[in-house]
């Protein structure tokens, strides 16, 4: 039952984290090079005062949920977890090391002005969105592929015939 459980978190957290990033990714992601910058910039950073604790939220439940699925498998499940655990370690990393400085950046630009590099700060900003979706989705996949593994049938033969 408690691997049950684990699982349900791990796979539901990780799927809302993918979720999240790839609505990001697809939607916010383009309209943000087709609004004007200064509303671009505004609107970013009043995003991150919300975004902010979501999404770490939701990052720390994946990374935790799959982790603790890690330690309570075997097998195929143990290194899909595993896998799981790992790319949604990166998905943190990338964001506290990536797109959190270049948050702080477009908050001080949103009141004062963008230097003269700015566009490529930005294209920065947007490879480390793509780089931290993609490795959320990745973590999801493994997940969902561990939790196909284990339904009936696993457990069917996993006790002694009669």
């Amino acid at each position: 039952m408690r691997v049950r459980t684990t699982k349900a978190i791990a796979v539901t957290a990780t799927g809302l984290l993918a979720g999240a990033f790839g609505y990001g990714a697809v939607n916010l992601g383009p309209t943000f090079w087709s609004v004007p910058l200064e509303t671009r910039l505004t609107f970013h950073a009043e995003l991150m005062k919300m975004n902010s604790p979501v999404m770490l939220t939701a990052m720390g439940v994946s990374a935790l949920g799959a982790l603790a699925l890690t330690l309570q498998t075997r097998g195929r499940e143990r290194w899909l977890a595993a896998g799981a655990t790992a790319l949604t370690a990166t998905s943190f990393l990338v964001t506290r090391f990536g797109n959190v400085p270049i948050n702080a950046q477009i908050k001080v630009w949103a009141v004062t002005s963008p230097p003269a590099d700015y566009a490529e700060i930005l294209h920065r900003w947007d490879l480390f969105n793509q780089t931290r979706t993609a490795t959320a989705l990745a973590a999801f996949v493994l997940l969902v592929i561990a939790q196909s593994g284990s339904g009936p049938r696993a457990t069917r033969s996993a006790t002694p015939s009669s």
